[in-house]
């Protein structure tokens, strides 16, 4: 359901008392008044500066003081939905919360109390009593409506405007994730910076939009220009498996009841191509790239880490269709027990949560090298559609690495004796045999002549591969995939 859907079940249900988390207080309350509409309910308003007022009417006498408005409510027998606006200051004074509390008990038909703010921080007094409900971020019909509106008035200002109806859903598209004012702020930006709006501004938006995501860290717009998935060597079963969900994922005329591709999880020795699949993945499928750092949600502060979680898986969902790329997820989820004080458990339930609830539009590629550091509870089926182990390479694909990696760089694989190269490569992972090609690019470098089979053969004698160095590890990752895992 939409945010006004949403809602007006809620007031429907007659909840006595509503705390609402949302940073955009103006389109809250429009949505609010939406809802309240729909039920033929007065919305009344209350802010510190202004007092309390019903919609249309004069404030009333005295009401500036929280204490004098919530008498006021508590004195009336109509129905109504009653709005105190940035409310969290005052639920440290233990009489407003006695009054909040009275009010709700009371219970009043068709009376609701909506206490708001940017951050929802219930008092134990009030918590058995209050519902509390989340703004999600805009969705698409807004976000469109917010473009379509911002260019007519730039039209009748008689402002150069230059895109087509595709046009205007890639901004659409490139806006998705943000709220409405900074989605207007950015259209806005990007018009007066060039004097125009044409589509050479849909490129800025989302590097823009990248910025705004990226500024506490969390989440990141990873642009995803490393090529498609046909160009990975090797995960030939991933691959496949991965391109019978392409469709269903990216259209909207998949079978009655096939439900859309929730995401995989990628375990493996390191190397071996996890994070360079959810890259190529985004780029086939042709959907945005978003990167969550688990290791960045934790805060020094009580309920801060699951805010932030909840915060950033919002606005992955408000970005949807997308790819959701979470890497190393074992740094972030992984079961520590209480000596982070619980934190991690808590991140952990409101992830799992998610990840059961979330709508079928956002595909996850979690990746992880320790997968034993992870708790059974995410591993269950049905978390993930697959769990896939990527193994190193054999050497029909230990080849087709190497020729793509010489190929990038300019060279051409025919001129090379690959059979000697595969031979000596192997329990070479991917990455290094990337490695071995750029050293021997800097070894004919250095002799002033062409790359040459030799110089390769001397990069792979030069270097100790993981299988080598960390020959345990590698082996007790195969035995743990064993029976739990399919292999790439």
């Amino acid at each position: 359901m939409d945010n006004t859907n949403d809602l007006a079940v809620l007031l429907a249900s007659q909840y006595p008392l509503l705390l609402v988390e949302a940073q955009e207080e103006q389109r809250l309350l429009d949505i609010i008044r939406q809802a309240a509409d729909r039920l033929d309910l007065p919305v009344w308003t209350w802010s510190a500066t202004r007092g309390l007022a019903k919609d249309g009417h004069h404030t009333q006498y005295q009401t500036i003081d929280p204490h004098v408005a919530l008498e006021f409510v508590g004195e009336l027998s109509g129905p109504g939905v009653f709005v105190f606006t940035d409310v969290h200051p005052l639920l440290s004074d233990s009489l407003v919360v006695r009054r909040i509390k009275e009010i709700a008990q009371t219970g009043r038909r068709g009376q609701t109390l909506v206490l708001t703010g940017p951050r929802n921080e219930v008092p134990p007094e009030i918590e058995s009593l209050a519902h509390q409900w989340s703004l999600k971020p805009p969705d698409r019909d807004e976000l469109s409506a917010l473009v379509k509106r911002t260019l007519d008035t730039f039209a009748a200002r008689s402002f150069p405007v230059v895109v087509n109806g595709a046009e205007v859903e890639q901004m659409v598209d490139a806006l998705l994730g943000l709220t409405i004012p900074e989605a207007e702020r950015l259209v806005q930006r990007e018009a007066l910076r060039d004097g125009q709006i044409s589509p050479a501004d849909i490129p800025a938006l989302r590097n823009a939009k990248a910025e705004l995501l990226n500024s506490d860290g969390i989440l990141e717009l990873v642009a995803a220009d490393v090529g498609t998935l046909e160009t990975i060597g090797g995960l030939n079963g991933l691959k496949s498996w991965l391109r019978l969900r392409r469709r269903v994922m990216i259209s909207d005329d998949a079978l009655p009841g096939l439900d859309p591709p929730r995401g995989v999880l990628l375990t493996g020795v390191p190397g071996c191509g996890k994070s360079l699949v959810a890259k190529t993945l985004a780029q086939t499928w042709g959907l945005p790239l978003v990167l969550l750092d688990p290791s960045r949600l934790y805060s020094k502060y009580i309920g801060e880490s699951e805010q932030r979680l909840i915060a950033a898986l919002s606005t992955v969902e408000a970005m949807a269709p997308a790819v959701l790329w979470i890497d190393e997820i074992e740094k972030g989820l992984a079961s520590s027990g209480d000596g982070d004080g619980g934190v991690s458990r808590r991140l952990l339930g409101t992830f799992l949560r998610w990840m059961q609830e979330r709508r079928g539009d956002v595909f996850m590629v979690a990746t992880a090298n320790d997968v034993s550091a992870l708790p059974p509870e995410l591993l269950r089926r049905g978390r993930f559609d697959e769990i896939f182990f990527v193994d190193l390479p054999d050497p029909g694909e230990r080849a087709e690495i190497i020729s793509i990696h010489l190929i990038k760089r300019g060279q051409d694989p025919s001129g090379f004796d690959l059979a000697p190269l595969v031979a000596a490569s192997d329990g070479f992972s991917g990455a290094e045999l990337e490695t071995v090609v750029v050293g021997a690019l800097y070894r004919a470098l250095a002799d002033e002549d062409d790359l040459t089979t030799a110089n390769l053969m001397m990069e792979l004698a030069a270097t100790v591969p993981l299988s080598v160095s960390r020959r345990e590890d590698v082996a007790s990752l195969r035995a743990w995939a064993d029976g739990r895992a399919v292999f790439a």
